[in-house]
């Protein structure tokens, strides 16, 4: 019996093992190794081409000659990939020798111009296309902080307010007047002059930058400082499938770095081994920075809604932004939403759209006042040795004038600002004949504004305690209008002769600064502050009565513009806008605005066909002409009177007396901006390598300045008018790479660099002359006169530090500074304690001699991640808060001051700290401004298409010898590289984490 059991296992096991060979002869017999070669059109083998099997995952990629091998099943399909070029599916089978043509994606893409788009082949402009997925992440309070680094030639530097907006430069600064005067021109969905904070970050889809005058001149008189073209996210065709996306991050704010201030224990220790009397000690041991400092919470929600079907598409979208400042007090938030929809009537002939956009926002602030009113400032300088509170429960008070809690003002002085803005937009498109179509644009936009303070009983700010608790509140309101038409005309002839017209008109209307406000005081108590001013007890009068000034500025254009491209080798184009604006004076209202530019596609030559180094090389050469017409309102020209103060009685009623407050200049006019451009763009390894570098001479002239005249002659005394000149000349360099491209990894890496060399040529004329304009005062403590650290100069940049030179300290421990030759203005040898102004010199230079931005972007499978990094090199920052805070003054007058003052400063150095080479630093830096990683999960189910999750950390670290709070200072402005104590919020450290979801 044992002996049959045992004959049946053997017998199994060769059935099992026979079995087992048969299974894997056969598969063996059903994979084949196949081979081939890879190459592109010129027959150059390529490396690292992916191919896969079709339907698997089985795949290889090709080596160093381009050849793959493969084991693959009989009949199967291969799909050869590679970036640069098309893809290519082919039947599997040996030697097969496979030619990739290149893909001119990137050379056909559409980009955004002005009234109308245009093929990146034939554009002769400089022109720079960031996509949605490009921009920076983080918690941006102004959709402009995610270019920052992006883009060559593109200078932004912004804070951790929350309520704050980013400085923008654009190829150097070319005007003495700030504020929207230095800022780009926003047009947004192709309607023009929209204020940013209308589109939510998240809506964005591509924003391009008009960065030469040839691109820009389209936009006469408002484009000198560039123009900024944002495209948002539009309906598509779903087939009756609505898609459903929603957005969202939380976030967690901390101050990148704080002020390393000396604590309670070393100023005592100070004091006692100098053996000096000081009177200040409260005996308590308090760190003001992180009382005033906490870890801010933010959180994004943004929910989109897109579908439509061959004939009406939608998107509407809401977001939802809460942001909370590090600085106690401080804080947004904000509701965007919009929404448009586009139809299609007369057989597709004619296109409809129709969109309402809305915004309401709350800012809520901390006092940032001069002269110590600052929480900023006070969170300082306020003594370590005193309490938060008294023992009655009442802020503790700093002795002295100008010495303020700043829990104090946090909790007593508070302040939030409302805003409510409203846009329709209505637009329509009709398809005249084959390549001719006619547009027309309409949008109407209100805004109102409301500012409400309380300044409390407790109040510790000057003159306010008896004001028994004090309500401001004023509403202003902006509302404006534009209408504009225009039609394009797209031709192509013979194959090979493309020809574009476009000529439009424009009209604009603004009523801007129309509201009214007013101050009350004497309440009961503090529980209502501003929500109920008939609670108060007083009105001073008149003084308490505030009142904006309604003005009307209207503006008109007409503009056209021609391009001819033959066979994309050649390419011409001309532009020309004429501008009508009612601010200016009587004979000035007009300006003309042209620009030419022309590109040669090199490599479209027949002496180019056999190189195998370049797939792109075109030459662009471009001057144009723009304008500056930002900033100004409607009485810029004329003659404008208010109250003085005083009042006159007539028939027994009491009347205000008017005085000039402004003079009229019948001859001012725009600034002009004329600007030549020299760009190259390549491309290398078919599009794997490519980028652009570009040289520009810019020079503005006609700029505007307020200039002394005579009292004696005339009412006031100083003038606006058009005299000064400046130039920036520079260099841009952009770099866009695939590193690596396998089967299932890929390395992307960007690179910008841009240089600028920032001039003032001229500052008088034969009407009106200066020599100099003092800038930046950073008003340091003992310095009550001449506090200027800066002098705007002929034949200097912006932001020219002229100040004295530190000597080091003489023999009694003092101060001094190297005394200069009044005529040459070279130092005698000799130093002094007490330095007269002709001792000053020219010190340093703000402005950087090099600014960069790099990415780099790694995907593996369904993984992502990104690290960017920013940088500002060979750049000076006047250090204000050092200066400030390691003055003797301040340290005798009972406020706190640096550690240094107390640990490697002489005792005996009681002299003031004048503006001197001493504080000013090299404010050069790298950052890794942003590293993220992410993961994406497909194909969930039949309800969720996709899901991304992700981690972002903003401002990792930074590598400077910088020795304030951060190298990152506003560049912009006539002022650059001032470190401003009272506003300069700290920069945070941010951890983001996000998640997106398509539905």
């Amino acid at each position: 019996m044992r002996r049959v059991q045992n004959q049946i296992r053997r017998n199994c096991k060769r059935v099992i093992a026979s079995a087992l060979l048969l299974f894997l002869s056969t598969i063996a017999f059903a994979q084949s190794k196949i081979t081939g070669t890879v190459k592109d059109a010129s027959g150059e083998p390529l490396i690292g081409v992916s191919v896969v099997e079709v339907g698997t995952t089985n795949g290889t990629v090709t080596d160093i000659d381009g050849n793959y091998v493969l084991n693959v099943k009989p009949g199967a399909k291969l799909r050869v990939s590679y970036v640069g070029f098309n893809p290519q599916e082919i039947k599997a089978g040996n030697n097969n020798q496979i030619i990739l043509k290149e893909d001119n994606k990137t050379l056909n893409e559409v980009v955004v111009v002005g009234y109308g788009t245009m093929r990146r082949k034939d554009v002769t402009s400089s022109i720079t296309t960031v996509k949605s997925e490009d921009l920076n992440v983080g918690v941006f309070s102004d959709a402009a902080s995610m270019l920052q680094g992006k883009v060559a030639g593109l200078v932004v530097t912004s804070s951790g307010d929350p309520n704050g907006s980013p400085s923008i430069t654009l190829r150097g600064a070319s005007s003495l007047r700030t504020g929207d005067a230095m800022q780009p021109y926003y047009v947004i969905d192709g309607i023009p002059g929209v204020d940013i904070s209308m589109v939510a970050p998240d809506d964005i889809e591509s924003i391009d930058v008009l960065r030469d005058a040839t691109a820009t001149a389209i936009y006469g008189s408002k484009a000198a400082n560039g123009v900024i073209i944002i495209t948002t996210k539009s309906g598509k065709n779903g087939k009756d499938r609505t898609s459903v996306t929603y957005s969202g991050y939380v976030a967690f704010d901390n101050a990148l770095k704080t002020l390393d201030m000396a604590s309670a224990d070393d100023i005592r220790n100070y004091v006692t081994a100098n053996k000096l009397d000081y009177a200040y000690d409260g005996k308590s041991s308090t760190d003001w920075q992180k009382q005033v400092l906490r870890t801010g919470v933010s959180h994004n929600h943004n929910l989109s809604i897109n579908g439509g079907s061959n004939k009406t598409t939608y998107v509407a979208s809401v977001n939802f932004a809460n942001r909370e400042g590090v600085v106690e007090g401080s804080g947004m938030n904000r509701l965007n939403v919009r929404s448009l929809i586009t139809t299609k009537v007369l057989k597709d002939r004619l296109e409809l759209s129709a969109g309402v956009n809305s915004l309401y926002a709350k800012h809520k602030g901390v006092a940032n006042g001069w002269d110590g009113e600052s929480v900023l400032d006070a969170m300082n300088y306020y003594n370590p040795t005193l309490p938060v509170k008294n023992t009655d429960g009442t802020w503790s008070d700093g002795s002295g004038s100008q010495n303020y809690n700043p829990l104090s003002l946090i909790n007593e002085d508070t302040s939030e600002t409302m805003y409510k803005r409203m846009q329709f937009i209505g637009k329509a498109s009709l398809k005249i004949m084959d390549g001719f179509v006619w547009n027309m644009n309409y949008s109407y936009d209100n805004m109102q504004s409301t500012y409400s303070s309380y300044d409390s009983h407790n109040s510790q700010l000057p003159g306010l305690k008896d004001y028994n608790g004090r309500a401001t509140r004023n509403t202003y309101f902006n509302n404006s209008q534009t209408f504009e038409t225009f039609g394009n005309y797209d031709k192509t002839f013979n194959k090979v002769h493309k020809l574009s017209l476009m000529a439009g008109y424009s009209w604009e209307e603004k009523n801007n600064n129309d509201g009214f406000g007013l101050t009350v005081h004497n309440f009961f108590d503090d529980i209502l502050k501003w929500n109920n001013l008939t609670y108060a007890g007083a009105i001073d009068g008149m003084p308490a009565i505030q009142s904006g000034t309604k003005e009307t500025i209207r503006n008109i254009s007409f503009y056209g513009r021609l391009s001819y491209s033959y066979n994309s080798k050649y390419m011409l184009q001309a532009t020309i806008r004429r501008d009508g604006s009612s601010v200016f004076g009587s004979g000035h209202q007009w300006g003309t605005f042209p620009s030419v530019s022309a590109a040669w596609n090199i490599t479209e030559e027949s002496f180019m066909k056999n190189q195998n180094v370049f797939s792109n090389l075109k030459l662009r050469v471009g001057y144009g002409v723009s304008g500056n017409a930002l900033g100004f309102g409607a009485y810029s020209a004329v003659s404008t009177y208010g109250s003085s103060g005083s009042y006159f009685t007539y028939n027994g009623n009491s009347y205000v007396t008017l005085g000039a407050t402004k003079l009229a200049n019948p001859d001012l006019k725009w600034e002009t901006t004329g600007m030549l451009n020299i760009g190259l763009d390549y491309a290398l390894a078919g599009g794997r390598i490519n980028g652009s570098i570009e040289f520009y001479n810019k020079k503005t002239k006609d700029l505007i300045w307020d200039y002394p005249v005579s009292p004696y002659i005339y009412p006031f005394n100083q003038i606006a008018a058009n005299v000064g000149e400046i130039t920036n000349r520079g260099v841009e360099f952009s770099l866009n790479a695939t590193a690596i491209k396998t089967k299932s990894f890929t390395w992307n890496t960007t690179l910008n660099l841009s240089h600028n060399v920032n001039k003032v040529n001229k500052l008088s004329n034969d009407s009106y002359e200066t020599s100099t304009f003092a800038q930046g005062d950073p008003r340091v403590a003992g310095v009550s006169a001449n506090g200027f650290t800066q002098r705007i100069m002929e034949g200097e940049p912006l932001g020219t530090f002229y100040t004295y030179e530190f000597a080091g300290y003489d023999a009694n421990g003092k101060s001094t500074y190297y005394v200069h030759d009044e005529t040459t203005g070279k130092r005698t040898g000799e130093v002094t304690n007490s330095p007269a102004y002709k001792d000053r010199t020219i010190t340093g230079c703000a402005q950087p001699k090099l600014n960069l931005g790099l990415n780099n972007t790694f995907n593996y499978k369904n993984w992502n991640a990104d690290m960017f990094f920013t940088g500002v090199f060979g750049n000076k920052i006047y250090n204000g808060t050092r200066a400030h805070y390691t003055a003797p003054d301040f340290f005798s007058g009972g406020k706190n001051v640096l550690k240094e003052y107390v640990t490697s400063r002489p005792v005996t150095d009681n002299l003031s700290n004048i503006p001197s080479d001493r504080y000013i630093e090299n404010g050069s830096y790298l950052r890794l401004q942003s590293l993220s990683i992410g993961y994406t999960f497909r194909k969930f189910n039949d309800w969720i298409q996709s899901a991304q999750v992700y981690v972002t950390c903003n401002n990792v670290f930074t590598i400077t010898s910088y020795k304030g709070l951060d190298p990152e200072v506003n560049l912009g402005g006539i002022d650059p590289g001032v470190d401003y104590r009272w506003n300069n919020y700290p920069h945070t450290r941010t951890f983001l984490i996000g998640m997106k979801v398509n539905f």
